[in-house]
């Protein structure tokens, strides 16, 4: 099949997320014989730019349109591409498939535009942006109202990552018959040979015999990072827990500084360690230095990370929300608390920093679990047949 991806930015290196995605997507479609083209901007992300232009990368050819801008705001990542509007309507009618990643981007106005105009069938993913949650809810709806319920009604079929995702669609007006559950998927090949144990301190000065309690994700609100800061910092000053260091590693997506006032405030800017975005070789490091990764959002619907930490087979602390009580196993594959609850948290990650077994035991059911469930060519394997039903079409 002749299948186009489109989403707002696209790079390898971008550590998880919908980016993360399109990239593992399209780069197995292609070894599966498809020919896969992608539609994109020329952000890597939120601030730094990639040279616009043509280029090859895993069999995959990529399109990268000039980005004059967001037209909302950045936080809505409505990376504005006008030169995306002729090759759209001139090529459009040469796939078989369109496959729209996100909900809310310019490119996918452009898309559904000539899609319907030229009776193109596309698939759209929304990858968790559905709700109008958290910043910028009438803006949202703005767009919901203009676009956004449009894209919806005219797609040929939607993704949803879990039963979770497929509700929000449902009252989002999309019948039940064009949503198909399809998960994320990993490319365990990345996780094949991972860095030397000791590498992440050393590059880090974190001493050897220091455990690492690691967020890794974006730095935005709704993940909950000052949950875990507060929860760090109760295991620190009420259990004189003082053998970990806390690592937050990631993009600045306007929370940072939030981040760093509440470690300061509570006094426990000594342990605490602010490693910015990890990449490669780099974030998989991290993953094996740590003993426990914690994600303590307050809305999530399938987060990459949790993927990763399992690859790594490393246990996870996570929040009870959304589609993530379905992807962490409460007591097998991670330990799920109440959102918001500092203490429960703190008493998660104790519990796992002290036994020493009962973690290794969870860390391997979640390897188990991330090699049974969601490997990419078995996600990529009921996406074609997704994609072979709509084409047909």
């Amino acid at each position: 099949m002749k299948i186009l991806q489109v989403c707002p930015k696209f790079h390898h290196s971008i550590a998880s997320g919908s980016t993360k995605v399109a990239y593992s997507v399209s780069k197995e479609l292609a070894i599966r014989g498809h020919s896969v083209t992608v539609y994109t901007s020329d952000m890597k992300d939120k601030y730094t730019r990639i040279d616009h232009g043509v280029e090859e990368k895993d069999g995959v050819r990529v399109y990268r349109f000039q980005s004059i801008g967001t037209v909302i705001t950045r936080e809505m990542k409505i990376f504005v591409t006008p030169t995306i509007i002729p090759s759209l309507k001139n090529e459009i009618r040469s796939f078989d498939v369109i496959h729209v990643h996100e909900y809310r981007s310019f490119q996918n106005i452009v898309v559904h535009h000539y899609a319907k105009k030229y009776g193109v069938a596309y698939i759209l993913q929304a990858h968790g942006s559905l709700p109008r949650i958290m910043t910028k809810q009438k803006l949202k709806l703005v767009y919901d109202v203009l676009f956004g319920y449009r894209l919806l009604r005219d797609a040929s079929k939607v993704i949803a990552l879990t039963q979770v995702e497929a509700e929000q669609y449902k009252r989002m007006s999309v019948p039940e018959e064009k949503i198909a559950i399809i998960p994320n998927g990993i490319d365990l090949s990345e996780y094949a040979e991972l860095p030397p144990k000791g590498s992440f301190k050393r590059k880090f000065n974190i001493p050897e015999d220091r455990k690492i309690i690691l967020y890794l994700g974006r730095i935005h609100k709704t993940k909950g990072i000052d949950f875990l800061v507060k929860a760090y910092a109760h295991l620190i000053k009420e259990t004189n827990f003082r053998d970990a260091v806390l690592v937050i590693a990631g993009p600045d997506d306007g929370y940072l500084s939030e981040v760093k006032s509440l470690v300061h405030d509570l006094s426990v800017s000594d342990s605490v360690l602010f490693a910015g975005p990890l990449y490669g070789e780099d974030k998989l490091a991290a993953y094996v230095d740590s003993e426990v990764y914690v994600l303590p959002s307050r809305y999530e619907t399938f987060p990459m990370t949790i993927l990763e930490a399992y690859a790594c087979g490393k246990p996870i602390v996570t929040s009870r929300v959304g589609g993530l009580k379905d992807l962490v196993k409460n007591g097998e594959t991670g330990l799920l608390f109440e959102p918001g609850n500092v203490k429960q948290l703190a008493r998660s990650i104790f519990n796992l920093l002290n036994d020493n077994n009962a973690a290794k035991e969870i860390g391997l059911k979640g390897k188990n679990f991330v090699r049974e469930t969601f490997t990419i060519e078995k996600v990529v394997e009921r996406l074609e047949k997704v994609y072979e039903e709509v084409a047909k079409r």
